[in-house]
């Protein structure tokens, strides 16, 4: 029997369908050629229905469908539509998209780089560029109807993740927000705070992956499942870990024979069954891999790798393997794209950016991906890769963060990364993240995760992190002083506040206070532990423990005193040196004989003259020899190479004939130089070890007397009671400082603005609720260092400057170092620039104690960070114009963050120009040190 139905349920089905198509979703709907999904349907429904909606979604799943659909409606409705993105490559990629669906005269496109139809009814632009229009009441606001926030979980970030909720608050009720994220587990949460802020707003949760994934595991030539499906299992059965990686784990840790008991019948046999077992487990290498996975029609594959210069070596390793995956026609299709790509790059750049051994990786399929890449490489690689010509990407994680690169498999070859303080394992929320990548919509039936076999590795918790969603959105907003100007010109203080008190961080902490509470509970009781494991029965262990935190305290504050000194006698003998000298490098890469060439004295100061002068105390002041190793190799010496005083050897003469870049005139030096070290019985001299500071220390002295005279210094179990003491200490630490968290969690944003408030009253920034002149200044500088800015300004310290002087201070307020805290002190050039950066120096330190006092702290996310000056003189020698080749060798690091770097100084440049004062010389000086900047490589990455 058929399950026909009647004409009267046909009749009402039709009278669904038109109904829909008089929508403006049923219109819609009709410009795909593919049925939506049910999320996409019940968002886009929720729309119409005049509600802002949250979207939260796998990586691939089509969550941009929501946000085309607000495009839809605004065009229907005449109103305007801002398609906000967090990064511009994305704003590039999606402006090209909407521009080929509605037409280029109907978009526009609006970042730091580019302004293209920005009055247009729909517009593309960064997440900054809209709150610096909401801020400055910009008329392209007027007939905005609908905002669309792509990646909204970028509200996380700890540097921009601000900016987000500053849009979300400050946009006009009239304007409806669609909302887009990746899967976060406190979706509900942030709907929640939506519906605060913004009203009506529908959560729409999805876990379904379009693309179903599998995960594997590879180990030695075998693709392990991750999980295994229990017989009799239905699809919504309970997955478990298959026992094959249980027990190779197992194996792996154990042994099927004892190696002392050799005189033991079987011995031989036991031994030999256990080495036959582990040569089956080993971690493949990086051909090995890909070769496995092309064998397995895997491709393409992205690898994440935690390592820029890991992804460039893994490049090289499937080149020395002889790995090909494009055939002759793919080979003449990538050089055609390359070539068309880069054809504005001048060929002495080319050689200087590794271009060639780029292409040749590109032409065999094979490429890297990460931010130390020139933009215009990157983004020929994801076009390359989107057109399947390149099939293998070594990227780090950055790229599971940015534009839309799906590959059929994801490879992680370990589960812990650098987090920029400690090696740590990598978080469910960041293992969805990239495997997320795997599986392209359309194209693949289903993704593929593969995790490298490494030792010691736990099936039981990668399976953990394969099953756990948890990716929580935890706000980053903190109030700044620019944001503080313009709320207080806009709506006044009192206002104000209420308006930050709104914000979804308040929001989390007025949750959070009742968990801080449980755990100082279970902290106390722990602490009621220690304390009883720390007990002596010869005295006061508590007073005991405290002398010998002390005495390592002092102890440490000696050496690092004694390492500076060191530092100081060292860059003097460096300051003694002349060309011809031949002297022994003691340590570093290049430690051995070498020749100087050119003592690498700081322009602007003769040897010998004194480094202490006030204010440079941070400048890399020291000299940076350049030399000729026993190597035959030329290189330029840091003060790191030369951590003890070093003294001219022996003295020949440097030929004038003699090229540095020509290797027969390298060798034939190098060779004179050793026979006249040979000669002349030249030893590496022997390291007299100083006395220690300590031995001489009246300080540590007595506290060794103390600690010796105490009764507990004599107790048997000594030893055992000081670990108690320093978990105590720990944990009692730990413990204050979540006490202190609950005392500051009520109100801290509102109390943090009014600190902000009266540090700029003091300043002259604000009068009550009145914005000064100073103050509307300060509201046109951006950044982490807009408060430095203005004051610079107002103290008129980059007056007489020239644009590449500008441009080496300007540096300043954008540039952080990627290295640790212990890093070398920065070159800086000379002359006015080096009295301006000094001058910056000191107004910040100024700053600093004004924010101590008035109780802003930099370690929750407010405040001025000290100013970097690692990039001043790579700024200084590019505005000056100097060639890529001197810049990148000056700079010691890749060409893509030189790029970045420096359109960060052409925008806080750009800033710089537009608030200085009328009258100011600054004004001019900064457009022509954007002039300087803005050429070459950085001029034809401007899309990047």
């Amino acid at each position: 029997m058929t399950d026909e139905i009647s004409p009267a349920e046909r009749y009402a089905a039709a009278r669904r369908r038109a109904a829909e198509q008089a929508t403006a979703f049923g219109s819609f709907r009709e410009m795909y050629d593919f049925g939506l999904d049910p999320f996409q349907i019940e968002a886009c429904q929720e729309m119409e229905a005049g509600k802002g909606v949250l979207v939260a979604a796998p990586t691939g799943s089509g969550k941009t469908i929501v946000g085309e659909f607000a495009v839809h409606l605004a065009l229907r409705e005449g109103r305007k539509c801002f398609y906000t993105t967090p990064i511009k490559a994305l704003s590039n990629q999606k402006y090209a998209d909407l521009a080929r669906r509605y037409g280029p005269e109907r978009v526009g496109l609006l970042t730091g780089d580019n302004s293209v139809n920005s009055e247009a009814p729909v517009v593309v632009m960064t997440t900054e560029v809209l709150r610096n229009m909401l801020y400055a009441g910009s008329q392209t606001l007027d007939g905005l109807g609908y905002v669309v926030m792509d990646e909204v979980h970028y509200l996380s970030d700890r540097f921009r993740g601000a900016v987000w909720e500053e849009v979300i608050i400050h946009l006009p009720e009239s304007v409806t927000l669609v909302s887009l994220s990746a899967t976060v587990s406190n979706a509900e949460e942030f709907g929640d705070w939506l519906d605060t802020v913004r009203g009506d707003t529908a959560v729409i949760v999805s876990e379904h992956r379009p693309v179903p994934l599998w995960q594997h595991v590879l180990a030695g030539r075998r693709m392990y499942d991750l999980f295994e499906e229990k017989d009799g299992a239905g699809p919504g059965g309970r997955l478990e870990v298959n026992p094959d990686l249980v027990r190779l784990a197992r194996m792996e840790n154990t042994r099927t024979f004892n190696p002392r008991d050799r005189r033991r019948r079987g011995y031989e046999a036991d031994r030999e069954r256990d080495r036959r077992q582990r040569s089956r487990i080993w971690t493949p290498g990086r051909p090995e891999v890909i070769e496995r996975l092309d064998a397995e029609g895997l491709l393409p594959a992205i690898t994440f790798i935690f390592s820029r210069a890991a992804c460039e070596a893994a490049v090289q390793q499937c080149l020395y393997a002889g790995l090909r995956l494009n055939d002759e026609e793919a080979r003449a299709k990538v050089r055609a794209i390359v070539e068309e790509r880069t054809a504005a790059i001048p060929d002495e750049d080319l050689n200087v950016l590794g271009y060639f051994e780029w292409l040749e990786g590109l032409e065999r399929g094979i490429a890297a991906h990460h931010a130390g890449m020139l933009p215009t490489f990157k983004e020929v690689v994801e076009e390359l890769f989107v057109r399947g010509l390149v099939k293998a990407v070594f990227a780090t994680e950055t790229l599971a963060l940015g534009i839309n690169m799906p590959a059929r498999s994801v490879v992680l070859e370990k589960l812990v990364k650098w987090n920029g303080e400690t090696h740590a394992d990598i978080t469910p929320g960041e293992y969805t993240q990239l495997t997320g990548r795997a599986g392209r919509r359309g194209i693949d039936v289903e993704g593929h995760a593969v995790v490298l076999w490494q030792r010691g590795m736990d099936p039981g918790a990668l399976a953990g992190l394969a099953g756990t969603r948890t990716y929580p959105l935890r706000s980053s907003f903190r109030p700044s002083y620019n944001m503080a100007v313009n709320l207080v010109g806009q709506f006044g203080r009192h206002r104000s506040r209420e308006l930050l008190e709104t914000s979804f961080a308040q929001f989390q902490a007025d949750r959070s206070v009742v968990g801080i509470s449980r755990q100082v509970q279970r902290n106390e009781e722990g602490l009621a532990g220690y304390r009883e494991g720390m007990t002596c029965h010869l005295g006061d262990f508590d007073e005991y423990a405290r002398l010998r935190r002390e005495l390592k305290d002092r102890e440490a504050e000696l050496s690092r005193q004694g390492a500076a000194h060191r530092r100081a006698a060292a860059a003097e003998a460096l300051e003694k040196l002349r060309p011809g000298d031949i002297i022994h490098v003691p340590a570093g890469r290049f430690a051995g004989l070498a020749l100087v060439l050119d003592p690498g004295v700081p322009a602007g100061r003769s040897p010998g003259r004194s480094r202490q002068r006030p204010g440079y105390h941070d400048f890399d002041d020291s000299p940076r020899p350049l030399v000729l190793t026993a190597e035959r190799q030329v290189k330029r010496l840091a003060s790191t190479d030369f951590p003890v005083p070093v003294e001219a050897l022996d003295r020949m003469r440097i030929p004038k004939s003699f090229n540095a870049r020509s290797p027969q005139s390298r060798r034939d030096l190098a060779s004179a130089m050793r026979s006249k070290a040979g000669s002349a019985g030249i030893h590496a001299p022997r390291r007299r070890k100083d006395r220690s500071a300590a031995a001489d220390d009246t300080e540590i002295a007595r506290l060794r007397t103390e600690i010796r005279a105490h009764p507990c210094h004599g107790c048997d179990e000594r030893e055992d009671h000081a670990r108690w003491a320093e978990r105590y200490h720990r944990l009692q630490r730990d413990t204050r400082q979540l006490e202190h968290r609950i005392e500051g969690r009520t109100n801290t944003i509102a109390r943090t603005f009014d600190r902000i408030c009266a540090l700029l009253t003091e300043l002259g920034y604000l009068e009550g609720d009145t914005v000064t002149g100073d103050g509307r200044r300060l509201s046109r500088l951006y950044g982490e260092l807009d408060l430095l800015a203005s004051e610079c300004l107002r103290d008129r310290v980059w007056e007489d400057l020239g644009p590449a002087e500008l441009a080496a201070c300007a540096s300043a307020l954008v540039y952080e170092a990627r290295a640790a805290d212990d890093a070398l002190p920065p070159k800086v050039p000379g002359g006015a620039a080096r009295e301006a950066l000094a001058e910056m120096v000191r107004i910040w330190s100024r700053l600093d104690d004004l924010e101590e006092r008035h109780k802003i702290n930099q370690t929750e996310g407010v405040g001025q960070r000290e100013p970097d000056l690692g990039f001043a003189w790579i700024a200084h020698q590019w505005a000056t114009g100097k060639g890529l080749d001197a810049v990148l060798r000056e700079a010691d690091m890749p060409a893509g963050d030189f790029v970045r770097w420096t359109k960060q100084l052409i925008d806080v440049l750009g800033q710089i120009a537009e608030a200085a004062p009328q009258d100011s010389t600054v004004r001019r000086t900064a457009r022509k040190a954007v002039d300087g900047l803005l050429r070459g490589v950085v001029a034809y990455s401007s899309l990047g």
